[in-house]
């Protein structure tokens, strides 16, 4: 289901009948979004709808679990990324977890450019990269005097920007967060939210948040998923304030969740 004002943006990714299997079990069934350039989409629902394994389809983490696979095109600029290799794609599509997973044996430097070693990218003026991914994640500032320390001297949304560090340090298209401030507090939330408003200046970011304040502060497009399909997707405005969907109306009005 693709909205008109999707349409009308210049496609970065789009997601043609997308679905997922754990071993019998159809987990997403028949997804097809477009996902504008330069955007936030948000994914929301309740918990076990599939929002965690839609975005984990996008880089192809989702196949690496035993029994499970996946079908359907996944398209970057005119090129079907499930037929590529999977460590190409994660060039292309970075990943933030739910929570802060800084390497707790590497200094805040190597943990910025772990995410190119991990990924076959060549480490060329390695100082410089540091500097542009910390500056991008909002972090430089902080720890620039000392980034040899360990990152678990961090706080936890320091830890988080740092993982955002090293994801942008890839330099991705795409830039995919699963709940990346459900974690922190509430402080550090405002820090991560204004940044994800930052970076979509220059990448095309999905969102999974459960929480539907987040969603309305945040994305300038939404989806909802219930029971692993893709209910109504639309500009996050019309969304929350005219769902087309009883299904929706109900969600993002509290009526269930």
């Amino acid at each position: 289901m693709n909205d008109a004002g999707a349409r009308n943006a210049r496609t970065k990714l789009n997601v043609e009948h997308l679905q997922a299997w754990y071993g019998n079990h159809l987990a997403l069934k028949d997804v097809s979004l477009a996902i504008p350039e330069r955007s936030v989409y948000a994914i929301i629902g309740p918990s076990g709808c599939g929002k965690s394994t839609f975005i984990r389809c996008l880089n192809r983490m989702h196949e690496l679990l035993p029994g499970a696979r996946t079908e359907g095109r996944l398209v970057i600029d005119g090129e079907d990324l499930m037929k590529v290799n999977p460590v190409q794609l994660r060039r292309r599509v970075g990943m933030v977890f739910q929570r802060p997973n800084p390497f707790p044996t590497m200094s805040i430097a190597d943990n910025v450019l772990a995410g190119m070693k991990l990924n076959g990218v060549g480490v060329d003026d390695a100082e410089v990269r540091i500097e542009k991914a910390l500056v991008q994640a909002a972090l430089w500032d902080e720890v620039k005097d000392r980034l040899g320390a360990s990152p678990m001297s961090l706080s936890g949304g320091q830890q988080q920007r740092l993982c955002i560090a090293r994801a942008l340090a890839v330099e991705p298209e795409v830039l995919l967060m699963d709940e990346p401030a459900s974690a922190l507090d509430p402080i550090a939330t405002s820090r991560i939210e204004d940044l994800i408003h930052d970076l979509k200046q220059d990448y095309t970011i999905v969102i999974v948040t459960h929480n539907m304040q987040q969603a309305g502060r945040t994305s300038d497009f939404t989806a909802f998923f219930y029971l692993g399909e893709l209910v109504e997707a639309g500009a996050t405005a019309q969304i929350f304030e005219s769902p087309r969907e009883q299904r929706t109306e109900d969600y993002v009005t509290g009526k269930f969740g």
